[in-house]
């Protein structure tokens, strides 16, 4: 007998599956109760439930990230750098930022090593430090003189035997409109604020090359990532130093060597009474110490100090604080445009050319160091807290 055509093997076995599973027959019938399909209905379910599935596959994605987060963190905080007995160098940590974050250090046990040019600056901040238990080398460095740079580092090495962080905190900052500013101007930002820097960083490489461990930690600013008014020589000095330090973290990984980059907005410090003024000075002084004093537009020292301590002892390639610099620097990412715009209005609100023109005046000298209102009493709390008078 010749085979069977297929079709009626299924027929057959479709006929047997309904005898055996009648439940199963008619279903679409049965479920519409014998009505035609709604096939907008149907579409509208699918739809749903096409949503649904979307909005799963969603929620499992946010979980997902989170539990990642919440992962590299307890990571990080494992990984932790102990600065027990670490031995760690600040640039300008006689005063402001760089002795706020020597007191912590030294409250965590690290021997301290700190260099500024001021010689009595030095000897205060030696005293408070060794007051408080901390092993302290206090030496007088200018950090754009190469040579003075390689005998601190060779002083220290002496001394401790190690250099296990280095913190690029050094900095200088001139405030006037661009009519107002010389090429001596942008010569001394750059030579400060960058390569004081780079002969630091070159300086102690080839010890921590050598020991195949170590961590650098550059004190960068808001000025790093955003332009701001009446600023510009610390501006194009502080973008320098972000490119070589972000670029160094890359390739001084295969060294064992951490490189953080560190943006901060403005501080209370006390540090606006040592910045240079020009122009109008007394009015340039008046709205840059306000900034650096309202708690709103400024944080705490010891607390940016802090952030920043726990941001390189866990190996972190940016610090970014507080939230609404945080939130500044996005935006201008985002719409570099408008943050542009937003910045000449700005502008035109800042104090014109004039003054005392292109000379310079300290904040002392411009009136910085006034407390006539409880903003600006908060300022010379700070500077007189961080030894900046």
């Amino acid at each position: 007998m010749g085979k069977r055509p297929k079709s009626e093997k299924i027929q057959k076995r479709s006929k047997v599956f309904a005898e055996l599973y009648p439940e199963f027959v008619n279903l679409d019938e049965r479920v519409t109760h014998g009505k035609a399909r709604d096939a907008k209905r149907d579409a509208r379910g699918f739809d749903m439930e096409a949503k649904l599935r979307g909005n799963s596959t969603a929620l499992f994605a946010l979980a997902g990230l989170g539990a990642l987060f919440a992962v590299r963190e307890v990571v990080r905080r494992a990984r932790a750098m102990d600065m027990a007995g670490k031995v760690v160098v600040i640039t300008g940590g006689s005063r402001g930022l760089g002795l706020v974050m020597a007191r912590q250090l030294a409250d965590e046990g690290a021997r301290i090593a700190i260099c500024a040019r001021d010689a009595e600056e030095l000897r205060r901040a030696q005293n408070e430090l060794t007051e408080r238990g901390a092993d302290v080398l206090a030496l007088p460095c200018n950090i754009t003189q190469q040579a003075q740079v390689e005998e601190f580092v060779r002083a220290v090495e002496n001394r401790f035997g190690a250099i296990d962080v280095l913190i690029n905190n050094a900095g200088i900052i001139q405030v006037a409109p661009m009519d107002e500013m010389t090429h001596a101007d942008y010569t001394e930002a750059m030579n400060i604020n960058f390569y004081g820097a780079l002969n630091m960083t070159l300086a102690v490489l080839p010890i921590m090359k050598r020991r195949k461990r170590g961590n650098i930690v550059n004190i960068i600013s808001f000025g790093g990532k955003v332009a701001v008014p009446h600023m510009l020589p610390y501006t194009a000095s502080k973008r320098a130093l972000a490119g070589f330090s972000e670029g160094s973290r890359v390739e001084l990984r295969k060294h064992n060597v951490t490189v953080t980059s560190v943006y901060p907005g403005p501080m209370r410090t006390g540090s606006h009474v040592n910045v240079i003024y020009k122009g109008q000075n007394e009015k340039e002084a008046a709205w840059f110490s306000t900034t650096a004093s309202t708690p709103v537009l400024s944080m705490q020292a010891e607390r940016a100090a802090s952030q920043i301590i726990t941001g390189f002892k866990q190996g972190r390639a940016q610090v970014v604080m507080p939230l609404l610099t945080e939130l500044q620097i996005k935006a201008a990412a985002l719409a570099p445009a408008v943050a542009q715009e937003f910045l000449v209005l700005v502008d035109k609100m800042m104090p014109a050319s004039g003054g005392i023109g292109k000379q310079s005046a300290s904040g002392k000298e411009s009136g910085a160091v006034e407390s006539d209102t409880e903003l600006r009493a908060t300022g010379q709390s700070a500077a007189t807290r961080n030894n900046e008078l």
